[in-house]
């Protein structure tokens, strides 16, 4: 990758997703530098393909049927190769998606047959791959499969906490795949990651709470669990953040 690096941000709104752009550039990367991309999670089709006609990087979609574990029934299997089919027809650069057996080992068999209908698009596995039984032999089944790159927080609450685990799988891979750090990156901890884990791509959200336009309010109403985020504050990705965490990438990559 020549000296180069990637953020990718996530988002799940067309404001996160142009302010993770906040650099117009050219779509091909420049000398030295690699276009950021943008993973998101569940996208509708229409989100899709407005995000695309409002960015110029790379968008990967998240498969996802639905929040718990990454053990898959026969329906929700059917409904990962729709979204992918969706995805794929609406624009998408790539996908990220992961899924695992009872026993915590990559599901090797469901994940053939979703690469298969990803093609020839690039995948990556996401951090399903932190709720593995042994993430040494995961790392070895996911090269042999054919992914691109895993997401990874090294197995533990964020990537800081699993540095050593993030390191150690890199230097397994030797480049075989991208191991990417991800989970609770911030511009405050990012140096001590990248400087720690010898990784050139990685993975944050990068956003700030910002105060809903509603003027009128029902403070009695949550249109989700207790612990979801408040009605009338609205999470995007932050410009400011995007700068900085680009800046401290780039001096240190």
């Amino acid at each position: 990758m020549d000296d180069g690096f990637l953020m990718e941000v996530c988002v799940d709104s067309v404001e996160s997703a142009v302010n993770a752009e906040p650099v117009r550039g050219p779509p091909a990367a420049a000398p030295g530098r690699l276009p950021r991309r943008s993973p998101c999670a569940g996208l509708p089709p229409g989100l899709l393909q407005v995000v695309k006609q409002c960015v110029r990087v790379p968008v990967f979609v998240m498969i996802r049927p639905r929040g718990g574990d990454f053990l898959y029934s026969d329906r929700e299997v059917e409904v990962m190769k729709a979204d992918i089919r969706l995805a794929k027809l609406h624009g998408a650069d790539g996908l990220v998606f992961g899924a695992l057996t009872e026993d915590g080992r990559i599901d090797t068999e469901l994940c053939t047959a979703l690469l298969a209908v990803c093609r020839p698009l690039p995948v990556t596995f996401h951090r399903a791959f932190d709720m593995v039984h042994d993430p040494l032999v995961a790392l070895e089944t996911l090269i042999s499969l054919g992914f691109e790159r895993v997401l990874t927080s090294g197995c533990d609450s964020s990537a800081l906490e699993g540095l050593s685990l993030i390191k150690r799988l890199a230097e397994q891979a030797k480049g075989r795949i991208v191991v990417m750090p991800g989970g609770g990156i911030t511009e405050r901890n990012l140096q001590r990651i990248l400087e720690g884990s010898t990784a050139s791509e990685f993975h944050c959200s990068a956003r700030s709470a910002r105060d809903s336009g509603m003027k009128f309010r029902n403070p009695n109403v949550a249109m989700g669990a207790s612990f979801s985020a408040p009605e009338y504050s609205i999470k995007v990705a932050d410009v400011a953040k995007v700068r900085t965490l680009n800046a401290i990438a780039k001096n240190i990559l």
